[in-house]
């Protein structure tokens, strides 16, 4: 090789491992591992390549917010007309009870939205709602993981999780998958909400805290010298890898070194996204971290902003923790008025917010935000028979969701309830249709993301699920 062929060599080379570095960052090219039995990646051209995902933990009730029944306010302090008795959780089925909030038709989409989400209703020209939502269950904990994960038993992946196993991440210094729970506790399930199930360790999602020490034990709790700190991990690399060479395909040792590998560059890159610092008035108070009943919840939609920047393919947030007296979820048994005017406050002006600062930032385009609950509430009181009490009861009958951004049709509602709001009437729509749909705007082929797991080609949407093709733009 002469001298010129050398330094064309090196050129092309250096070309090559350059394109395939950026390849394997954003998903379009696969590092193989032997076994791990990982996927192509993408299937077709995405319309989205990240995803923020909202969960409202403890059930939002649909008749008070998104889905406008003029039929139940007429019929207001009447009997449920039914051939058998409602199998509802608590049993206690009252009067017909209309909602709390006044309905009004919002922007030029003249979209109905509630006065429950007063901000919200500002940006109803980017929501994709759906109303005709079912479940298969009304109890929170195994809703909350079919919400999450498509099956109503734990173990399963959640979203997140098969969406970083489907897709890779484009960070090098941070995870894939990231979670924000609700400042004030963990949803009902706890990290099983979150977990990688039976896919591998390191598609599991990374708690990380919006205020304080964003994730625990990221840094040592006493100083250590450059030099102490080099060789611990030059002595625990190397028992590893001798540790790996006893245990090929030990695949909760290999996730344990690379999450370590992870965690070292997270302590530099952690603390610079979790700090909004740098971030200028108008943003701060577009979120509502400028006011104490919006804090919590706006920096964590804010640090969500930060970290899509910044190349994580999955946020989760949520809002509401598990159950117990006074509440701090959505689950509005006693007074829905109380209860969701309470959680409302604290999450419309951020979400909102969100929004607003992703279509501004020309972000909303190939991002996809999700805004969910486990199941829905009833249309009449949970109370005596003859009382309209100010509760509601459990209802997976039928409720509403929404999604905005990229590959949508903003402005509209899909599906329906009947006329009072119990059961999904037209367009019935699946968690495992949903999730079809979420994995297809992301480019993947709900069908094909599979994990072999004791015998069977595992997916998301187990054997069911189909893309909702009429919400696509």
């Amino acid at each position: 090789m002469d001298r010129r062929d050398f330094f064309c060599w090196m050129r092309d080379g250096l070309a090559g491992a350059a394109a395939a570095s950026l390849m394997l960052r954003d998903g379009s090219l696969r590092a193989g591992e032997p076994g791990d039995g990982r996927p192509p990646g993408p299937n077709f051209p995405p319309r989205a390549t990240r995803a923020i995902h909202i969960c409202l933990a403890g059930a939002m009730s649909h008749v008070d917010s998104f889905d406008y029944k003029p039929g139940l306010i007429a019929a207001h302090g009447q009997s449920l007309v039914s051939p058998t008795k409602p199998d509802v959780f608590f049993g206690q089925v009252g009067r017909l009870k209309r909602p709390d909030w006044d309905f009004q038709r919002r922007g030029e989409s003249g979209l109905w939205v509630s006065d429950l989400f007063p901000h919200i209703a500002g940006v109803a020209d980017e929501l994709t709602v759906i109303r005709s939502m079912v479940a298969e269950t009304s109890n929170h904990t195994p809703a909350t993981f079919q919400e999450n994960s498509g099956f109503r038993l734990n173990g399963f992946p959640s979203l997140g999780s098969w969406m970083s196993y489907g897709l890779g991440s484009e960070a090098d210094d941070l995870p894939a998958f990231v979670v924000i729970p609700d400042a004030r506790e963990w949803p009902a399930g706890g990290s099983i909400n979150w977990g990688n199930g039976f896919l591998p360790a390191r598609h599991q999602g990374v708690v990380i805290r919006p205020r304080g020490e964003p994730i625990d034990d990221l840094f040592p709790a006493r100083p250590i010298s450059a030099g102490s700190e080099s060789a611990t991990r030059g002595l625990v690399s190397g028992m590893n890898r001798r540790h790996l060479d006893r245990h090929p395909g030990d695949d909760a040792l290999s996730a344990r070194i690379r999450g370590y590998e992870l965690a070292a560059r997270m302590q530099t890159s952690v603390p610079r996204v979790a700090e909004i610092a740098g971030e200028d008035a108008e943003t701060l108070a577009l979120y509502g971290v400028d006011r104490p009943e919006t804090d919590d919840f706006g920096r964590s939609c804010l640090v969500a902003r930060r970290l899509l920047e910044r190349g994580v393919r999955f946020v989760q947030l949520f809002s509401g923790g598990t159950f117990g007296s006074p509440r701090r979820n959505w689950d509005g048994h006693e007074n829905v008025k109380l209860n969701h005017g309470q959680e409302a406050l604290r999450i419309d002006r951020p979400v909102a917010g969100l929004l607003r600062d992703l279509r501004r930032r020309g972000l909303l385009d190939d991002t996809l935000v999700l805004f969910t609950t486990e199941f829905g509430r009833t249309p009449f009181a949970q109370s005596g028979a003859d009382v309209v009490g100010p509760g509601r009861d459990h209802n997976q009958y039928g409720f509403s969701v929404w999604m905005a951004g990229a590959g949508l049709k903003p402005g509209v509602a899909y599906g329906s309830t009947d006329e009072i709001g119990w059961k999904a009437a037209e367009s019935p729509v699946t968690w495992p249709d949903f999730h079809a749909t979420v994995l297809h705007l992301l480019g993947v082929d709900h069908t094909r993301l599979t994990y072999y797991h004791n015998g069977i080609q595992r997916r998301l949407t187990n054997v069911h699920g189909s893309v909702i093709q009429p919400i696509l733009a």
